[in-house]
């Protein structure tokens, strides 16, 4: 089996809390190396994004799961929990973001029905709610490859998919924004696991070189192997399209995935070691972006999306810390990250910063564990980005504004945006 069809696997089950369980696995981000394994069948008409029932997210459906995570839970080194308000997100945002959900479907055949289900749903509100302070929203239906289907693949048994089909749906959803809501606005995509992989695809295809280049604010693709030369931050994946080196760079691509420090990418890795020679995988640290040299993490406190799954330590060891009623834990300054680039790998290395001493939790959850071990080739792939969660909401609105201001001074900005 190819790296690239497994390392998008298992990364749902985490995405809900990272249990002990032995998770089932989840299906990979498109690559042309799996076609073995996925071969390409006959083409079938993409879905039709004129459907609303065709969208998860869109700024005209009131839909629970996409509106702005509100507020989330601090616990402080000290173990006292504070509720952070978070601030309300515009009326109209200038900014959009397209997002393609990762591997979750749990459907029965090779590829994912029309219909979503609630691990689709429920991965929104993980992944993309917290970015409805700064753009609007714009989430498709596809059909993905299922879990199922990678499941009886590594089992050895047949099942067919079709790879493509997962892809044109993208495309029609990206092709029918465009023409029919974008109106102007730049945008960021978002996508991570399967979903940052047909994402670093349609911006090979649309993006990369074309007029489109100019519409993109930037590139949010955790977990997709994107990869770069050794010495420079364009060319590899993209042509034209570097990586983002500041909070005000637009046009350009955060990629990382995350490992603990103390855990590097070992020979077997998933994740971090770049398939063409002479080229790495690219990892850019948000908090180096942001200027704050430290990540934000926003870790999720009950398992949403699988039954079964082993709850997180406590957050707190205070006999009298008051219950976490809030969907979301930060834990200021308890974890720091900084890419490495070292013995052929490339990743965002994590080190939680513990203190034995203080009654705040000393661990945080986002390995995987097979059989009561934890497998050291995923890293912490399901949390890339709860991780840096907080991080991306200060670059994402940096980022739009810098864009919008590009765009207004070339008087290429539209009328209704100034």
């Amino acid at each position: 089996m190819s790296r690239s069809l497994v390392s998008a696997a298992l990364a749902a089950f985490a995405l809900a809390a990272c249990g002990q369980e032995a998770p089932a696995a989840s299906a990979p981000a498109i690559s042309t190396a799996d076609s073995a394994l996925y071969p390409a069948i006959a083409a079938v008409p993409p879905l039709d994004y004129a459907q609303p029932a065709h969208w998860l997210c869109r700024p005209d459906a009131d839909v629970d799961v996409c509106k702005q995570v509100e507020l989330i839970s601090s616990v402080q080194a000290d173990g006292s929990l504070l509720d952070l308000l978070i601030l309300d997100s515009r009326q109209d945002p200038l900014i959009d973001c397209f997002y393609v959900y990762p591997t979750i479907s749990r459907d029965p055949e090779g590829n994912s029905d029309a219909t979503p289900g609630a691990e689709e749903t429920a991965v929104i509100g993980q992944q993309l709610a917290h970015f409805a302070r700064s753009c609007r929203l714009f989430a498709p239906v596809y059909r993905q490859v299922t879990l199922t289907a990678l499941r009886k693949l590594r089992a050895g048994e047949t099942i067919e998919t079709n790879r493509e089909m997962a892809y044109a749906d993208v495309k029609a959803a990206w092709l029918h924004y465009l023409a029919n809501d974008n109106a102007g606005r730049g945008v960021v995509l978002i996508g991570h696991d399967q979903g940052a992989g047909l994402l670093t695809r349609l911006i090979a295809s649309e993006f990369d070189a074309k007029p489109e280049q100019g519409r993109l604010v930037s590139a949010i693709l955790p977990g997709a192997d994107i990869e770069v030369p050794q010495n420079a931050n364009v060319g590899g994946s993209f042509t034209s399209i570097p990586l983002c080196t500041s909070a005000t760079s637009t046009g350009c691509v955060i990629a990382w995935s995350a490992f603990r420090a103390e855990t590097p990418p070992p020979a077997d890795t998933l994740f971090g070691r770049a398939a063409t020679t002479g080229m790495k995988v690219a990892c850019v640290n948000p908090a180096d972006l942001d200027g704050s040299n430290q990540i934000n993490p926003y870790f999720p406190t009950m398992s949403v999306l699988f039954e079964g799954v082993v709850a997180h330590a406590p957050w707190t060891t205070l006999p009298d810390a008051p219950a976490i009623k809030t969907s979301f834990v930060a834990l200021p300054g308890l974890v720091s990250a900084q890419c490495i680039n070292r013995e052929g790998a490339s990743y965002l290395a994590i080190t939680v910063n513990s203190d034995p001493a203080d009654p705040r939790t000393d661990t945080i959850n986002g390995d995987i564990v097979v059989d009561g071990k934890v497998r050291p080739e995923w890293g912490l792939h399901p949390f890339d980005l709860h991780l840096v969660m907080g991080n991306l909401q200060q670059i994402v609105s940096s980022q739009s504004a810098a864009w919008l201001m590009q765009h207004a001074a070339s008087g290429t900005l539209p009328t209704d945006l100034q």
